[in-house]
């Protein structure tokens, strides 16, 4: 057939048609006459060689982005990637790609695939530049193959391999055989290679004869056309950008029939072509891959979609297949494939239709454990044979993702998620998708109407700290058994399960609760260790805490019977070596888990209990990194950093194993390391992160509701306990916390592992039922384990009785008058030089409205800044020391007379004062005068000071702490001085810390005293503990992030809210929870700072430092609402740099009558038995139905005919 005038060289069409088609055909179009020379037209650009042996000539592609003129060439005519066999037939050999291969041969020369990349180096033969004319490449043939880099296929093609011929093709009789493609390759939308490179050229592919391709084009029929879709993902530009990196090829003009063009939008359908193809007589194509050599297609995948092992290229291109065949651009897979999956072979074909029932024991009686509904109809595990490799596919388990619902191609995978990372924590919030619950087995696919999880802007994030104003600090020690076990050796890991305490790590040992008695105590070996221990579900009730299951860091699973002392079953190599990190009891089954994300399931035997001797029922692959789980109901929540993922085990292996298709985050939390559930708040679930944060989530719709900020530490373990959160911190600490209230209230928090973090909560559900108790035991890298008191027995009863003292006593209220003031080294004739200076006191006193106790707070009144004077009082000899002391009480003696006469001279002469204590600390004085009216009434007094200079060794900084008790009440009067510095806040925080914790004033032994006139637990050592506080001092409390000259405008314009937004006790009171004095109250201050002036002005620091003005001198007071305070206010007093602070409070004290103290005592202890009543029947309930798996009416009746227990011990022997 003769070219028409429009076409190219090579019979080609020049009328425009899709870009990547049209360059691909013009890659498999050669020179149909032999030719000897070199021909260069001016409407082509390539040029043809002659041949060996008469061989038809193939076209070589000029790989230069411009026509060059034409020259002989000289060099060798064989190319790298081809070898001439006998009758011309060539030989494709493997490229190098580090290697170049030159495009322009004199033997054989082949075409090369399209490389979306930087042409290669030029070639040094010059051609002359002709006229070019420049058309669209066309695509290949269909029966075409491309061979393509794997790099390159792999990262940018999306064969479809589900394509197969109708007929058979016979295979070739010679060794040389060229593939055919089924389809057009497509570039998979927005996908860009990571790895192109221009230094690596595209291996090429086999010749082809010229008029085996033309026979082909000409008898292909016009392929079918489906309709225009709409690419909104697939913009039409995009191949043209492809293409402008590659040189263009020109063949010769053919005329093309219309029906021979094919638009890219849709790939051409391979059965109705094949069949109107007529054969070719030589080079028969290789036939298509058939089905079921497409894994993606007819596998059922029974783990996790994003766990799979990193896949080979290979294993990509299927993918890509997979996706591709789930697009709407080609014909969706016929249902059979889909719907009907082939089950797994590693699973036994036969299954026993009917489950062997526990028998009855007629003997015992308690009845048996109950069968759970989801094992109905699975046999015991003797009669099943289960492959228990880790990498082994269980049958009978419906894959992740679902099958009836053809997801979009993922962009990214993150890296530990099974789906795409669009809710990813690294993906912008506005990006981000609510994680959507997978249906059940055989459901429906997944409707858009199902419950999601909230999106970030409706979670709740609080950031008000919990409420620790009421914080009591008692420890809850066990009132029954021992309350503290030292296990002598490192473990890690523990159990509980009623009067039986389990430890793990390199050694297992098991102890008595009741008496500390070690029951069981075995080493595992050199090293090998014990990484998770769990108590073994029992026949019955009483059976239970019998035996344990054991896990090591090996990857083995042992069984170990307490009363035998001996280990009676063992799994080796279950987990494949890998450490098994946590054993779940789930009523009576146990599943265990290991670090490689390996989740055994292990279902009752014919006994009704699991057995270590049996295979696991079900095997499941989980995601890795687990960093916390644990079971909520039916589902495993397990948690990898900061991400959650919801799973349900079964061990019949038939419902739908993942329930969330993407993972939940929580918003500005770190990763989770703990979690639990209350009983008292059904349906949510807390988890305790790295950052002290708690994030709560509706078991329903799995949305977060709120995440709070409870502490600063790093939360390593939460327990739920009636209606309080059990937290262990890093510290060592243990809080509890009331989560009823918004915020939360602190209800207790205690050292329970002294220097040491606390590792592990667990709240004993067994302990109730079988001890009569409710236990909680902890266990702190102390190698300590220690048992608390569930109920907090000793806070309920101070609680109630503070509640009810207006029944037994009779309260008053006595007025406090205050002052603190730093003196800056002055004394009492230093008020003389001015008549306002002179008048301070005497206007002081007449305006007190003649207070029932005067307080007068001194702080400097020596000159710390004198170093001579500092370096005499910490260096000198005892001897000098006393001579020095005896100056300074000088001092201190001037300003206590000076304050009685002005007493004797200013206050009515009807009311009469007593000097009642002065205390003195380097610089510090306090001074404190009572009534003559409430002297008889004050006794226990006291005073101690703690000294924070020089890192404790010096008094400079420091306080000093009075307290007394004033009828049945405690009050404290503490003076400090903290640390100086704009920027030591940190170390005034450390101050007051360190003053606030100290153990200095006398212990109170008489526990009824402690109740009535001590709170929080206090045993009146602690400042804290005192019903009535007053603080005051120089604080040293500055103005952040604002200059000095700005602060000194807004004191002049009267600007105060400004600068109190930016104080620093008041921002650290909002925003530091670890803040001691946040249990303290403060007046509104309305007054400008007093500190830091020129002494004898009223004008700011006008030094070589020029200090910012700052409230340092404060009065803070904490009474638990029976503390008023009347008045604060400055005075101005210029003989110092600060100005004197005052302030008059009314503080309501008690008295108590004693006979009607013991009937509200005895009143308080029925309310607590009647409390305890509840919480057992409640407790027990919870035990039988959610931990042992009874129904209500079973385990109402074993509630019922429980043995009466005589000193906490159970019966659980017997039966």
């Amino acid at each position: 057939m003769e070219p028409g005038p429009q076409d190219g060289p090579d019979a080609s069409s020049l009328k425009p048609v899709s870009s990547l088609r049209s360059h691909f055909e013009s890659m498999n179009k050669i020179k149909e006459e032999p030719s000897t020379a070199v021909a260069t037209t001016a409407s082509s650009s390539t040029t043809t060689t002659p041949t060996a042996a008469g061989a038809p000539p193939v076209l070589a592609r000029q790989r230069t982005p411009s026509p060059k003129p034409p020259v002989p060439d000289t060099r060798p005519a064989r190319p790298k990637s081809m070898i001439v066999l006998e009758g011309g037939r060539t030989k494709p050999q493997p490229p190098n790609p580090r290697e170049y291969t030159p495009t322009t041969t004199t033997a054989t020369a082949t075409l090369r695939p399209i490389q979306a990349a930087i042409p290669p180096p030029l070639s040094p033969k010059p051609t002359k530049p002709p006229a070019v004319l420049i058309e669209p490449p066309h695509s290949p043939p269909n029966n075409r193959a491309l061979s393509l880099p794997t790099v390159d296929a792999a990262a940018l093609l999306s064969p479809d391999s589900t394509k197969s011929p109708a007929t058979p093709v016979s295979p070739p009789s010679r060794p040389f055989k060229i593939p055919s493609r089924p389809t057009t390759p497509s570039f998979e939308p927005r996908r860009p290679s990571p790895r192109i490179s221009a230094t690596q050229p595209p291996s090429p592919p086999p010749p082809r004869r010229s008029a085996e391709l033309r026979r082909e084009r000409e008898a292909k029929p016009p392929p079918i056309v489906p309709p225009p879709v709409n690419r909104a993902d697939k913009p039409s530009a995009r191949l043209s950008v492809v293409g402008d990196n590659v040189p263009k090829l020109e063949p010769k003009p053919v005329q093309l029939r219309p029906d021979q063009r094919s638009p890219f939008s849709t790939p051409p359908s391979m059965a109705s072509t094949l069949e109107n193809e007529e054969s070719p007589p030589t080079l028969p194509t290789r036939p298509a891959r058939p089905m079921s050599h497409v894994p993606s297609i007819t596998r059922t995948n029974t783990l996790p979609a994003a766990f799979d092992p990193p896949p080979v290229h290979p294993t990509v291109a299927n993918k890509r297949r997979d996706i591709e065949a789930n697009t709407f651009t080609r014909p969706p897979p016929t249902p059979a494939v889909v719907e009907t999956p082939p089950a797994l072979p590693s699973r036994p074909p036969a299954i026993p239709e009917s489950t062997p029932k526990i028998p009855a024991n007629s003997t015992m009686k308690l009845p048996p454990r109950p069968v759970r509904a989801s094992i109905a109809g699975i046999p015991a595990a003797d009669h099943i044979t289960v492959n228990t490799s880790v990498t082994t596919q269980q049958p009978k388990r419906i894959a992740s993702t679902p099958t009836t619902q053809f997801a979009p191609p993922p962009t990214r995978t993150h890296g530990r998620s099974m789906t795409v990372d669009q809710t990813s924590e690294r993906t912008p919030i506005e990006l981000r998708e609510p994680p959507r619950r997978l249906p059940a087995a055989g459901a429906s696919p997944v409707n858009n109407d199902s419950p999601t999880i909230a999106t970030p802007g409706t979670t709740q994030i609080t950031t008000a700290y919990p409420d620790a104003s009421r914080i009591n600090r008692r420890p809850p020690f066990a009132k029954q058994g021992v309350h503290e076990i030292q296990t002598k050796y490192d473990p890690r890991k523990f159990d509980v399960c009623g009067e039986y305490v389990c430890t793990s790590g390199y050694l297992t040992r098991v102890w008595n609760l009741h008496d500390g008695e070690l029951l069981v105590s075995f080493s595992h070996g050199e090293g090998i260790k014990a990484t998770s221990v769990a108590f073994k579900p029992g026949v019955n009730v009483n059976q239970e805490g019998l035996r344990l299951w054991i896990g090591n860091n090996i990857g083995e699973v042992m069984e170990a019977d307490i009363a035998t002392q001996s280990i009676v079953g063992n799994k080796s190599n279950i987990h494949g070596r890998y450490e098994v990190i946590k054993i779940f009891r789930h009523f009576n089954e146990m599943w265990t888990l290991d670090e490689g994300g390996t989740l055994h399931v292990w279902g009752p035997d014919g006994d009704g209990v699991p057995n270590l001797n049996n295979s696991p029922h079900q095997t499941y692959r989980l995601a890795k990194g687990h960093t916390f789980s644990m079971i909520v109901g039916e589902e495993l929540w397990y948690a990898t950093g900061k991400e959650i993922r919801i799973f349900a085990p079964t061990v019949d292996g038939n419902n739908q194993v993942q329930v969330l298709m993407r993972p939940l985050v929580s918003e500005g939390a770190g990763e989770i390391t703990s979690g639990t559930v209350l009983k008292s708040q059904p349906g949510k679930v807390y988890f305790g992160h790295t950052d002290g944060k708690v994030s709560i989530y509706s078991q329903k719709d799995f949305a977060c509701l709120s995440v709070l900020s409870i502490s600063t530490y790093k939360i390593n373990s939460l327990a739920g306990v009636g209606n309080y959160i059990w937290a262990a911190y890093n510290t060592g600490k243990i809080s509890i916390y009331d989560v009823r209230s918004s915020p939360w209230i602190v209800k207790k928090d205690w050292q329970a592992h002294n220097d040491s973090p606390a590792l592990k909560l667990i709240a004993d559900r067994a302990s109730f039922y079988r001890l009569g108790r409710q236990q909680v035991l902890s266990l702190g890298a102390d190698n300590m384990v220690r048992a608390w008191d569930g109920l907090l027995q000793d806070d309920f009863l101070e609680n109630e009785m503070k509640s009810m003292d207006s029944q037994y006593s009779v309260f008053e209220d006595i007025k406090i008058q205050a002052m603190t003031w730093n003196a800056g080294a002055s004394t009492p004739s230093s008020l003389r030089y001015s008549d306002s200076d002179a008048a301070f006191i005497q206007n002081l006193l007449q305006s007190s409205d003649c207070p029932d106790i005067l307080v007068f707070g001194f702080q400097e009144l020596v000159d710390l800044e004198d170093k001579t004077a500092t370096a005499k009082r910490l260096f000198k000899s005892k001897k000098k020391d006393a001579t020095d002391q005896e100056r300074m009480s000088h001092q201190y003696r001037d300003w206590r007379d000076f304050l009685v006469r002005n007493l004797d001279d200013f206050m009515p002469a009807d009311h009469l004062y007593h000097l009642l204590h002065t205390a003195t600390l380097v610089g510090l004085f306090t001074c404190i005068f009572v009534k003559s009216t409430l002297r008889d009434r004050i006794r226990n007094l006291s005073s101690a000071d703690v000294k924070r200079g020089m890192g404790g060794l010096h008094g400079n900084k420091g306080a000093i702490v009075v307290r007394f008790m004033v009828d049945d009440t405690s009050l404290c009067f503490i003076n400090c001085h903290l640390a100086a510095g704009q920027s030591h806040a940190n170390s005034r925080h450390n101050d007051i810390a360190a003053i606030l914790d100290s153990s200095i004033l006398p212990v109170e032994a008489d526990p009824s005293v402690r109740i009535d006139s001590y709170i929080g637990g206090g045993d009146g050592s602690m400042i804290l503990d005192h019903e009535l506080c007053l603080l005051n001092g120089d604080l040293n409390y500055r103005i952040d992030t604002m200059s000095r000259d700005t602060v000194v405008y807004a004191v002049k314009a009267n600007n105060l809210a400004k600068l109190l937004e930016r104080d620093q006790l008041l921002v650290a009171r909002r925003r530091n929870p670890a803040f001691r004095l946040r249990a303290f109250d403060e007046m509104p201050i309305e007054f400008a700072p007093t500190y830091k002036y020129d002494v004898g002005t009223n004008n700011y620091d006008t030094s070589e430092k020029k200090r910012s003005p700052a409230w340092c001198d404060r009065l803070l007071h904490r009474g638990s609402g029976r503390i008023q305070q009347l008045d604060y206010r400055r005075h101005e007093v210029r003989v110092s740099d600060h100005r004197p602070v005052t302030g008059r409070f009314k503080f309501t004290v008690k008295s108590i009558s004693p006979k009607k103290r013991t009937l509200a005592w005895a009143d308080c202890q029925q309310r607590f038995e009647d409390v305890k009543m509840n919480e057992a029947n409640e407790e027990k309930l919870f035990y039988l139905m959610n931990v042992i798996g009874y129904d209500l009416t079973t385990s109402k009746g074993l509630i019922q005919d429980q043995p009466r227990r005589v000193n906490g011990k159970a019966s659980h022997h017997k039966g």
